[in-house]
């Protein structure tokens, strides 16, 4: 919801700080006192056109600022993530953790050279993304700002709110991811057909020069090892030998000096027990000699300086160092791309077989969306009925008794089939055959036309006067006709799905007494889900106020200023007499405005 919203030298506002409450938020004052500059403002910081007559006389730079509270929305959320703007903890295993609300500051900067800048939690952001984020926060009805009402895509979503769709619109969406699935691999195999007999060549030819090395994992190092100790023959034979001799052959050997200690200690322990816990260490270090000695006599023995099997190790070690750099830059690597090679080989050659049976799975995948899809049609157009009906009585309740509302539920693919087929042919869509060129399988041109809520296109449209043909909404010319019709339809579709701020504008345009008690009840019963924010001069509306703000304007110091003023009980009281009687307020004015507070 929309907790705070700050206004700097936009129109007539110098500075203006408004808060605002869950539930029903009302602005009443004199009109021309500047409700809808606030509203304008708010509809400029979610991403609306702004233009330099909007910016207060002689500033040189206006700012408008929104803190907006929100709560759990995945749509929401997953575009602020991908974003970088927020961040929420990890979900724990097969549980989906309930982010806590969190705050969303919008910020824009307006200049009358053109360069604004957007902030979103003090990030600078793109209006192409602030757009993005408004049908999540805020929706304007009223003066030509009907966002959600003038979109026929939203028309679907309050059509299926309304039939309590969501089942059927699960499968639907399951059937669509999974015939998509299948068409990627489809086309992924198609494209891999106009260069398939290139690249089983090149396959053929790196797994056969692979094979043919008969690489080893470590083979590599093992030849390294062998041709330095082939390059340096006589440096290890002289080394062996010598340190052969120091510890086993020559009389002052190191064997000997610890076969002569260890006789001494022993003897020594005769006299003193504690030289005896050195026997086992002594006993230890002569066994580790003696097998290093006989370790270095055998290795000397079977050095052999041999300039054939030197030579045969560097070529080795060249064609090993080939294939790496070749093919990933390790034996390991080799081995790896040889196996995929094999895999990916095995796939072109058994392409046909492959792409039939994709075309199998196609085939099956079609069947099963466009049945789904099918039957949430039905649904729909059952729906549409008994929704148009509960439109109609609800705008009757709001002075449109003489309006008509209608829902027209099209198949998408019907239209597509019919540009191609006879007029008279009325084939479901799904019942037409597959056309196929070898395994090349051509997309159909109605597969261009689905998605994950069906095939079907609605639309809403209305007529609110006697004699006038019923056009779509977004021909609707009165901002009061829009915004009464929003308000019924709202209270009529599930409107808790994707809770926001909701502003009206111009609602009780020539309507009052009993038909304002009915709008102003259904704005309440609208405010029980969402947050609303409604403008109005009719004090039985004002009467149902959560948060009821009046909006004053006034000269000071040769300059007009706005001010906005929460009221409490008292000042409400006041303020629904001055709507019932105007600048003179009686004392029967108080006790009706009164009475209405209290009923």
């Amino acid at each position: 919801m929309l907790q705070l919203l700050n206004i700097s030298n936009i129109a007539l506002i110098d500075e203006l700080q408004v808060e605002f409450d869950n539930g029903l938020n009302l602005l009443t004052g004199e009109t021309g006192s500047g409700k809808s500059i606030i509203i304008d403002a708010l509809g400029v910081l979610i991403g609306g056109r702004f233009t330099n007559e909007l910016l207060k006389s002689g500033a040189e730079r206006g700012f408008i600022e929104g803190l907006f509270v929100i709560s759990a929305n995945q749509g929401l959320q997953q575009l602020l993530l991908d974003a970088g703007l927020i961040s929420f903890e990890a979900k724990t295993k097969n549980v989906k953790v309930k982010p806590e609300p969190f705050e969303l500051i919008i910020r824009r900067e307006l200049s009358p050279t053109g360069r604004n800048k957007i902030f979103i939690n003090n990030q600078l952001a793109t209006l192409a993304f602030l757009r993005n984020l408004r049908e999540y926060l805020v929706d304007i009805h009223g003066q030509g700002d009907q966002q959600t009402l003038f979109n026929s895509e939203t028309h679907l979503e309050m059509l299926d709110a309304f039939a309590g769709d969501s089942l059927l619109r699960s499968e639907v969406a399951n059937a669509y991811e999974e015939l998509r699935t299948v068409q990627k691999n489809l086309q992924a195999l198609n494209r891999d057909e106009a260069e398939r007999f290139q690249l089983v060549d090149t396959l053929q030819y790196q797994i056969g020069e692979v094979e043919r090395a008969q690489l080893v994992i470590g083979e590599d190092e093992q030849l390294e090892d062998e041709k330095r100790r082939l390059t340096n023959v006589e440096k290890l034979t002289a080394l062996c030998q010598t340190t052969y001799g120091r510890i086993y052959e020559d009389d002052a050997s190191a064997l000997a000096r610890i076969r002569q200690s260890l006789s001494e200690v022993t003897e020594l322990s005769g006299y003193e027990p504690v030289f005896r816990e050195y026997f086992e260490g002594l006993e230890s270090a002569r066994a580790l000699l003696e097998d290093l000695s006989f370790t270095l006599r055998d290795f000397a023995d079977k050095l052999e300086f041999s300039p054939a099997r030197l030579a045969e190790i560097e070529d080795r070690l060249v064609e090993l160092s080939r294939l790496k750099r070749k093919y990933g830059g390790s034996i390991e690597a080799a081995l790896g791309h040889l196996a995929h090679s094999k895999d990916r080989l095995l796939q072109l050659e058994s392409s046909d077989e492959r792409a039939q049976q994709l075309n199998d799975d196609l085939v099956l995948a079609e069947k099963r969306y466009f049945e789904s899809a099918q039957k949430l049609h039905k649904e729909r157009v059952r729906a549409a009925r008994k929704f148009e009906q509960a439109v109609e009585k609800g705008l009757g309740e709001v002075a449109l008794e003489n309006a008509r509302f209608q829902v027209q539920v099209s198949d998408k693919l019907q239209f597509v089939e019919s540009s191609i087929e006879s007029p008279s042919d009325q084939t479901l869509a799904a019942d037409k055959p597959i056309k196929t060129k070898g395994h090349d399988r051509e997309t159909p041109d109605r597969l261009k036309h689905i998605g994950h809520t069906g095939t079907d296109f609605v639309e809403f449209y209305f007529s609110a006067n006697p004699g006038e043909e019923l056009k779509p909404l977004a021909r609707i010319a009165s901002g009061g006709e829009a915004s009464r019709l929003m308000l019924v339809l709202k209270t009529i579709a599930n409107a808790a799905e994707f809770p926001r701020t909701i502003v009206f504008d111009e609602i009780d345009t020539g309507i009052g007494g009993r038909v304002s008690e009915t709008v102003g009840a259904k704005l309440k019963k609208l405010s029980l889900t969402n947050q609303v924010l409604c403008i109005t001069h009719q004090a039985q509306i004002a009467r149902f106020a959560d948060c009821h703000l009046t909006v004053q304007k006034e000269a000071f110091k040769n300059r007009t200023r706005i001010s906005v003023e929460r009221l409490e009980r008292k000042g409400r009281i006041e303020e629904l007499a001055r709507m019932l009687t105007g600048a003179e307020i009686t004392a029967n004015a108080r006790r009706h405005a009164q009475e209405l507070l209290e009923q």
